[in-house]
């Protein structure tokens, strides 16, 4: 399922913009944009965001700023600044009269004083990520729920459809036995031969293929299904995977019919009932 979420939170050091994007795939995959030294969250970003989807391709891009009211980290490198003051001594002593360094000698030294903000301590920095990953997958939640209410709607009015076949079949099937009672006598008196309505035969004959074509089991079984479906769309828990287990049920039931039934009309009928199966698995297999 496709869904994006953005959040935003700050703390006295770090500013943080969590934003994620998901697609449809069958399997969970998270991708995760963030700076290299935030390698030490990876974990802890995966973890939090497979706690809430299961499925889909994830992309996490993580931002981070410094906050304005953070006081810069300027820091010394005191063996420069030794080394800066003991040149000066030692020029002082070549040329035979003192030469003292000024405050702005030693500031245009390169290395001598350097601002710390670009480093990010990772500990710290998760105080500001935290929150924002929280919103952000909060805002994905949602967004792919209100998705799924509308698949939910769509899935139950193919399942109605598909309701619809089975109980045309059900009505169908018993009449085959007699189809073929009358197709068998049509081709004895088709080859000059005429049928004995007490030939013991000819009733075991129809007896066996009414035996062979019963339906009633498969029907009974898509009846569960059918039921099952339903209340797995309702249940609290991501019902995906069993949903696409159900289907594959369901066409092994449908395709079963249609083998055992021997009959054009119920073909027909079961052509039409995979094809609406085939629209609600494509739709299964990327919902939670």
């Amino acid at each position: 399922m496709t869904g994006f979420g953005r959040g935003s939170a700050a703390t006295a050091v770090w500013q943080a913009t969590v934003e994620i994007s998901a697609v449809n795939r069958k399997q969970a995959e998270v991708v995760l944009q963030a700076p290299r030294e935030l390698n030490e969250l990876d974990a802890r970003i995966r973890q939090a965001v497979l706690a809430t989807v299961s499925r889909g391709r994830i992309q996490v891009a993580v931002h981070l700023e410094r906050a304005h009211t953070a006081l810069a980290d300027f820091r010394i490198d005191p063996a420069l600044a030794q080394a800066f003051s003991a040149a000066f001594t030692a020029l002082s002593e070549a040329i035979g009269h003192p030469v003292v360094p000024a405050a702005a000698d030693y500031l245009r030294q390169p290395g001598l004083i350097t601002m710390g903000s670009g480093e990010i301590d990772a500990e710290v920095a998760w105080h500001a990520i935290e929150p924002a990953l929280t919103d952000a997958l909060a805002q994905l939640a949602a967004m792919r729920s209100s998705e799924g209410e509308h698949l939910k709607t769509d899935f139950i009015a193919r399942l109605d459809t598909l309701v619809s076949f089975s109980r045309k079949i059900a009505a169908e099937a018993p009449g085959r036995p007699v189809r073929q009672r009358e197709l068998l006598a049509k081709r004895l008196r088709d080859a000059g031969l005429e049928l004995d309505p007490a030939d013991e035969r000819v009733a075991k004959e129809i007896a066996l293929f009414a035996d062979r074509c019963d339906v009633s089991e498969e029907i009974t079984r898509l009846d569960s299904h059918f039921a099952k479906f339903r209340e797995y769309l309702d249940a609290a828990e991501p019902p995906g995977r069993a949903l696409d287990f159900l289907c594959q049920e369901l066409f092994r039931e449908f395709n079963t019919i249609g083998s055992k039934a021997n009959d054009a009309s119920i073909a027909q009928t079961i052509v039409e009932a995979k094809t609406e199966l085939e629209k609600i698995r494509e739709q299964v297999q990327n919902i939670e």
